[in-house]
């Protein structure tokens, strides 16, 4: 816990109890980041002790979530302010706090571009833009894509580490068991050649994260995934580094609604960002 004194008035940073982690999450649907119905149990399961609130007077104003994946890797998300309460170095106190919490790992974030200059002065280094594309679901099932709860859970966690910084099971298992989710695999003789979860939001449902061995297996499984919402909202979080993912998203109508810088601390982890045709999300990486 920290405290801060500005003028008469102390703020707290404290951590977040589990079932503040909602709070959180609200701020984000308010912020316009439309956010999963069942986000908070899913994050909480990546770092129970990563989420932190600053309170004035025992009021919340203030998050964000520091996730220690490993002992090499954290990311930084859900960075909030209440808007009343902007302007005063509230925020920069709780980003200080979440920094020392992860200490000497590399950090990683998806911040607004606009905000890119001021994460560079915290050592921050942009490694390359991720692309939100939306559009209308209209998709088509597969013989060939299974239900992954049909996959063993320790081949989905090592497929799924070759592509993301570091181990993650805890949260996996939350996120492809949460209500309203879609979880699917492309299997190959045996082999797991990609996966791609579409969970529900507060508006539409998003794909993240979608991850396959080349463009076919991607374009299988998102044609799979959106088919079981036809008709409703639908967007992906891309890296612009991958060329056949901005293709595969424009294909189906998609477009380009915003985007973020992700930045780290650190050189950017050796992940073949050709396999990444969706990230999980901007709040965990």
């Amino acid at each position: 816990m920290s405290t801060f004194t500005e003028g008469e008035r102390e703020c707290i940073v404290r951590p977040m109890k589990a079932e503040e982690v909602a709070l959180a999450i609200e701020w984000a649907e308010q912020e316009g980041w439309n956010p999963g119905r069942h986000d908070a149990p899913c994050f909480c399961a990546a770092d129970p002790g990563g989420f932190f609130v600053g309170e004035l007077h025992g009021e919340p104003i203030g998050s964000i979530s520091a996730v220690a994946y490993d002992e090499h890797f954290g990311f930084v998300g859900l960075y909030i302010v209440k808007p009343a309460f902007r302007g005063r170095g509230i925020g920069l106190r709780i980003w200080r706090h979440a920094i020392a919490y992860l200490g000497e790992r590399n950090i990683g974030l998806d911040g607004v571009v606009a905000q890119q200059a001021n994460y560079g002065k915290s050592g921050f280094q942009l490694a390359h833009r991720n692309i939100r594309f939306q559009g209308i679901a209209h998709g088509t099932e597969s013989a060939r894509i299974s239900n992954l709860c049909d996959v063993p859970f320790e081949q989905l966690s090592i497929y799924d580490r070759q592509r993301f910084p570091a181990p993650r099971s805890g949260f996996l298992r939350a996120w492809i068991a949460q209500p309203d989710v879609v979880a699917l695999a492309a299997m190959r003789e045996g082999r797991m050649r990609g996966y791609g979860v579409l969970r529900k939001c507060r508006h539409g449902r998003k794909v993240g994260p979608l991850f396959a061995d080349d463009e076919w297996t991607g374009e299988e499984l998102f044609s799979a995934l959106i088919s079981r919402c036809p008709g409703e909202m639908v967007s992906i979080d891309v890296p612009q580094s991958n060329a056949a993912a901005i293709a595969l998203a424009e294909r189906h109508g998609m477009a380009s609604t915003f985007e973020t810088a992700r930045m780290y601390t650190k050189a950017p982890p050796a992940i073949p960002m050709a396999r990444v045709f969706g990230i999980t999300s901007f709040e965990l990486g």
